[in-house]
This record gives C-alpha cells, sequence and structure tokens, in this order.
C-alpha cells in the first residue's frame, strides 16, 4: 500500500521547503511528480525551482512543456502522471488521483491558510479510513521536519 505522508508548513511557505524534498528525491532516484491547484501556480513554482538558490541545479518541467515523459520532476495542475512518478507531492489543496500507482505520496499545506488545513484533515481521514498508513510531519522552530504522528 501507498505510504501517505502529511507535511504541515508553520514555519515557512512552500517555495521554501520544497526545493530541498525534491532534491533528496532526485538524489535517491525516484521521478516525481508535484500536483498544484492551477497551471498559474504550477508555472510560478516551474519559475521558483530554476531561481531559488543560486548554486543549484534541479531537473524539472511541466506538463505544458516538452519531453514531458523524461522529467525526473514533473509539475502538473492534473492528475495525469506521465513521467511514471513513483513520488506524489500534493500541494496547495489539490485533489489527487487514485495513490495505488505511487510508492510515496506527501501532502503539504501551508498551517496559515484555513482552507488547506481542512483540506489536509480531510484527506487524512478518508485516506485513514481506507487502511492508509499515515504520518504527520510538522515543522519545528528551526524548519526542520518533526513526526508528530
Amino acid at each position: 500500500m501507498t505510504e501517505v505522508l502529511f507535511y504541515h508548513l508553520t514555519e515557512s511557505k512552500l517555495e521554501d521547503a520544497l526545493p530541498a524534498l525534491l532534491e533528496k528525491s532526485v538524489e535517491r532516484g525516484w521521478r516525481v511528480v508535484v500536483q498544484t491547484n492551477e497551471e498559474a501556480r504550477r508555472d510560478s513554482l516551474d519559475a521558483h525551482l530554476w531561481t531559488y538558490r543560486e548554486d543549484s541545479f534541479l531537473p524539472h518541467g511541466t506538463d505544458a512543456g516538452e519531453h514531458i515523459g523524461l522529467q525526473p520532476v514533473l509539475l502538473t495542475a492534473g492528475p495525469g502522471n506521465v513521467n511514471e512518478a513513483t513520488v506524489r507531492f500534493v500541494v496547495d489543496g489539490a485533489e489527487p488521483p487514485p495513490l495505488d500507482p505511487y510508492e510515496r505520496v506527501v501532502f503539504m499545506f501551508d498551517g496559515y491558510d484555513t482552507e488547506q488545513v481542512e483540506n489536509a484533515r480531510s484527506q487524512w481521514k478518508r485516506l485513514k479510513g481506507e487502511g492508509h498508513t499515515l504520518t504527520y510531519w510538522q515543522q519545528s522552530p528551526e524548519g526542520r521536519w518533526v513526526k508528530k504522528a
């Protein structure tokens, strides 16, 4: 069954936390898809991932670009999995597709956005009811991820 993780952003924004998690995923040889809730947000994250740190390079693309099936990290606003990812990040309260094709699904949500918090709670209840093993991680004041449940 798919491993499901909930990452509760309390000390940083998604733009600050996501790149490090994507870098670790690529280092481990995982193919990743990041699902946002709209194309404008997808494009904003795409631009950010090219410039988030001066000395970084995170190979990625969007589902609106070229060679999308070859991308190690693919940003999308929809349910597709064109790059055959085994890890899916669901951000901004996007509605995930069925989780079966993935080894790991990570829900990242902004703790200061009421709608995102409520969406995460709803997803937690639904997935727990389906029998998935869930873990909940929250940022410490230093921005590190601490397992809470």
